[in-house]
């Protein structure tokens, strides 16, 4: 799963939001650092931060996804535009070989192989991971994207676990 904020206190949200995964029936196996990235789809905002984490789950996808906007909505997510500005955006990326596609949710993302933010930071936990239904792992995906939009590293995957012991509950 992805996770972006760039509304209050970004890398907190972050944080926040991978604290609230844990429990309820999903377990936080690893995630990557944090990048700072531009915007993309409406460029008139402010820079994001982005990660990748791993997950492991019994729910079923839509039941998930609940609980991803659960998070948001907790977190203080207000949707009034899509690719607005958010202090936090959870998104499923990919489901162990599941696909998916219904109103409410596509599995893998539909848009995972056009973006930079996500796949930087999902090569750094998982490169050679093959997203069902593409045959490429996601290093061939990264090497293939054409999003030119800047990701730089923010702060490495040991300094987010750190920051997850300290953060407020």
């Amino acid at each position: 799963m992805s996770l972006g904020a760039n509304l209050g206190d970004r890398e907190e949200n972050l944080i926040l939001a991978l604290r609230a995964l844990r429990g309820g029936g999903i377990r936080l196996s690893c995630c990557s650092g944090i990048y700072e990235t531009e915007p993309v789809g409406r460029e008139e905002q402010p820079d994001f931060l982005n990660m990748v984490a791993r997950i492991t789950t019994l729910l079923p996808p839509l039941q998930l996804l609940s609980r991803l906007q659960e998070i948001e909505q907790r977190l203080g997510r207000i949707r009034h535009e899509r690719w607005g500005a958010r202090t936090i955006d959870l998104d499923l990326l990919c489901m162990q070989g599941l696909t998916w596609q219904d109103e409410r949710l596509s599995l893998p993302h539909p848009r995972l192989h056009e973006r930079r933010f996500v796949l930087v930071p999902f090569a750094e936990i998982a490169a050679e991971y093959v997203v069902p239904g593409t045959g490429a792992t996601v290093q061939e995906l990264l090497q293939a994207c054409r999003d030119q939009h800047q990701v730089r590293p923010c702060c490495s995957a040991e300094q987010v676990q750190l920051r997850m012991r300290k953060a407020r509950v």
